[in-house]
């Protein structure tokens, strides 16, 4: 049996003030290079499908620790502190950071899986349409890497967002997300009935709260939306991944020495 012995709580604990930290930096250092046309760091640091020309394996890791904007900055961060701070006071710090580091690659590990077999599906799509038809998306998808979205002509019975995804490799992935949700995922392993107030209003028990989540990632992930640009699955792949984690240590809510 792994029991785990918290020994305080701290309101910001040394692992999620440094990831606070390196967060913060990048987007800021992302923001003035962009700028200041010295660098994209983007390119270099978010993640590519490793059959991209851009792709680079530290972008695994890199990845993580980079934001397309401000809010999607702010909401992780804050969700990081609010639930992550409990599982650091928990596991310690060590244990943390492998825990918070293994979901992330976890996070983009079915990312890229699920991304490879999306991409197969359109390559096989694209194969079988007209020489016009073809020519279109292609004119279609290098307006997309210029800024300027148009609709794709002849494509109705295709997902518009398969195409943005998948053939050219046309896009990336930022975000502390897949990581986070592992955490979500641990808050609500380890202190299952524990009530989180939605919108400070309304409390549910943190394993339903989990579970409302998962669910609504699977189904955004399998529905493939057109225009939507989040990555569902490598967020339930960080919950995946804490699962598995959670396993091979052998940890549950049971073998949580309370005091």
């Amino acid at each position: 049996m792994n029991t785990l012995r918290p020994v305080g709580f701290q309101i910001l604990p040394p692992v999620i003030k440094n990831l606070l930290i390196i967060n913060g930096l990048l987007f800021f250092a992302t923001y003035v290079f962009d700028k200041m046309n010295l660098i994209d760091l983007t390119n270099i640091l978010a993640l590519y499908h490793w059959d991209s020309p851009l792709f680079r394996p530290w972008q695994v890791v890199t990845h993580i620790f980079m934001h397309g904007d401000l809010g999607h900055l702010f909401f992780n961060m804050f969700a990081l502190w609010m639930f992550g701070s409990v599982i650091e006071n928990t596991l310690g710090p060590k244990r943390f950071l492998t825990f918070y580091m293994v979901c992330g690659f976890g996070a983009a590990l079915l990312h890229l899986l699920i991304f490879t077999w999306q991409n197969y599906q359109s390559i096989q799509t694209f194969n079988i349409l007209s020489n016009t038809e073809q020519n279109n998306i292609i004119h279609y998808i290098l307006q997309l890497k210029q800024g300027i979205r148009a609709e794709p002509i002849g494509l109705d019975f295709l997902s518009q967002n398969q195409f943005e995804s998948g053939v050219f490799m046309a896009t990336s992935m930022v975000g502390a997300s897949g990581a986070i949700f592992g955490v979500l995922f641990a808050f609500g392993y380890l202190f299952p009935n524990v009530e989180i107030f939605i919108y400070f209003l309304f409390p549910i028990k943190a394993k339903y709260f989990v579970a409302i989540y998962a669910v609504i990632a699977l189904y955004y992930g399998i529905a493939s939306v057109p225009g939507d640009n989040v990555a569902h699955f490598a967020h339930l792949g960080g919950m995946l991944f804490a699962f598995l984690l959670f396993r091979y240590w052998k940890i549950s809510s049971n073998h949580i020495r309370r005091h």
